[in-house]
């Protein structure tokens, strides 16, 4: 696996943007996975799967995450979910995941296979 790491700003440590500890979790939930890597991506740390965006700790808090682009609607229905928005549209295909929705092993695990099996349906990068 691929870690993005902090760099130095002069004496001063840039500060995470994203939920380190969400992150960890998720690391925790992709472990051992082929094809893995960890990028910092739209302000937050992201995890690809065979360098397609699977899901990431949001810089908003909770989680990015790609999904079947005909299941963001039925998906965004769920408690504490939402089509993902840049530039003030709704993305297709991309979700928001509010952390109180992944505060369970169990929760996340549901959300990071959404991702997971959506980046493993495409081809590799």
């Amino acid at each position: 696996m691929t870690r993005s790491t902090g760099s130095l700003a002069g004496p001063i440590l840039r500060s995470m943007a994203y939920d380190v500890e969400l992150a960890d979790r998720l690391r925790d939930q992709l472990a051992g996975r082929p094809g893995l890597s960890e990028r910092r991506m739209f302000g937050g740390l992201a995890f690809l799967v065979g360098g397609h965006l699977a899901v990431g700790a949001a810089s908003q808090g909770g989680l990015l995450l790609r999904c079947d682009p005909a299941r963001t609607e039925a998906l965004a229905e769920e408690d504490g979910v939402e089509p993902f928005v840049r530039r003030g549209r709704p993305m297709q295909g991309w979700l928001a995941v509010d952390t109180a929705a992944v505060t369970t092993a169990a929760q996340l695990r549901r959300w990071v296979a959404v991702g997971v099996d959506y980046a493993e349906s495409l081809p590799p990068t």
